[in-house]
């Protein structure tokens, strides 16, 4: 366990997260809980194991619940879980996504929408169910995982970026229609994090190298980096920001 910043308004907060039991989400989960938070997360993979070494870690244990979020009945009767047992939920974190590499020529109709069910879809109907909540309370803070490879024009995956480009103009449209009740709406948008995954499957000595000269900052990015840019967007500590896209990314992509 990471030691990150104080956010004192996520102590007892009620968040979600989607794909939370690995990956740059277990990070978040793991840092949402030093914070105090109540955490329910969903994934398709058995969780128990990650829960068992929350539990040992903060003393209590995040609530697991098993789920596809293409099948988007599951994932709001997952959510409307974690609201009676947590309260309803304050922080949304659209996490889970799939990355994996294809070309243009290859793609079939059953894959764009396997990809856009994962990388879009369930971003826009976990929002549909957390929002009514938020509205009563009169607040509330949902962060969309995007990534900078839409930013940058990268070739090998284009129903991924082409559902990232989506999640921020989804970021914006809801930020938009939803700010008058207090609600905010951001896009954490990592570069290249080098997960168990991203090493296993995709990390060749010359791609590292490649990507890293891009970065203003030349190393590998953790998953824990992403934890404190996460935590100020889901705090109070950036209650002025909404609809905006953070780029956290070693210094690869730029705005303004």
């Amino acid at each position: 366990m990471t030691r990150h910043a104080r956010f004192p308004d996520l102590d007892g907060a009620s968040v979600f997260v989607t794909g939370g039991g690995s990956g740059i989400g277990a990070a978040f989960t793991d840092g949402l809980m030093a914070q105090g938070a109540k955490v329910a997360f969903v994934q398709r993979s058995d969780g128990t194991a990650f829960c068992d070494a929350m539990e040992r870690a903060h003393g209590t244990r995040p609530l697991f619940l098993p789920c596809d979020i293409t099948d988007t009945p599951a994932l709001q009767a997952a959510i409307a879980q974690a609201a009676a047992q947590h309260g309803d939920i304050d922080v949304l974190v659209n996490n889970a996504a799939n990355d994996k590499r294809h070309s243009t020529m290859e793609v079939d109709e059953a894959f764009w929408d396997w990809s856009q069910a994962i990388n879009l879809k369930s971003y826009f109907f976990a929002a549909q169910s957390v929002l009514p909540g938020m509205r009563k309370a009169g607040r509330g803070s949902i962060v969309n995982l995007s990534s900078i490879s839409y930013m940058m024009g990268n070739a090998g995956y284009p129903a991924y970026t082409t559902a990232n480009g989506g999640i921020t103009a989804l970021t914006r449209s809801l930020a938009r229609e939803f700010g008058p009740d207090g609600i905010r709406v951001n896009a954490l948008a990592p570069g290249w994090v080098f997960t168990e995954k991203q090493i296993a499957l995709w990390a060749t000595e010359e791609g590292v190298a490649a990507h890293l000269a891009r970065q203003c900052l030349p190393r590998m990015l953790k998953p824990d980096e992403m934890v404190e840019p996460l935590l100020f967007l889901a705090s109070e500590a950036s209650r002025a920001m909404t609809g905006q896209a953070m780029a956290v990314d070693g210094g690869v992509v730029v705005s303004g």
